[in-house]
């Protein structure tokens, strides 16, 4: 799996900024982050989304090109872009770990998915 790039978003009126842009190395390292304790309780509340581009792989995949199409996830202000097999890859195992309570209540809060 290629890095993931993160990217914090705000608006104010019709101006959208990046607040930070993270590189994580692989899913792990997102998942450390988004686990509880795992920092993402630190968010400020002035990000209105979070995006998650994962890039491309380095070769096509000429035995099934369907894995490589460009998708858009949207799980509450979360939205996943990339190649359809890592955004899939991802989303089941944020289902998972959101059922065996490896998730920190803030990512499930942004998830749509908090109390």
């Amino acid at each position: 799996m290629k890095p993931i790039t993160v990217e914090f978003t705000a608006k104010s009126g019709d101006v959208e900024f990046t607040e930070e842009s993270v590189t994580l190395q692989n899913l792990q390292e997102l998942f450390d982050f988004v686990a509880p304790g795992g920092g993402c309780e630190a968010i400020p509340s002035e990000v209105e989304e979070i995006k998650m581009v994962f890039l491309r792989p380095e070769h096509a995949n000429v035995s099934n090109p369907v894995a490589d199409l460009p998708i858009v996830l949207e799980l509450g202000m979360v939205v996943l872009i990339g190649p359809l097999a890592e955004v899939v890859q991802a989303s089941e195992q944020i289902l998972d770990k959101a059922g065996r309570g490896e998730l920190s209540q803030s990512f499930l809060t942004v998830i749509g998915a908090g109390a």
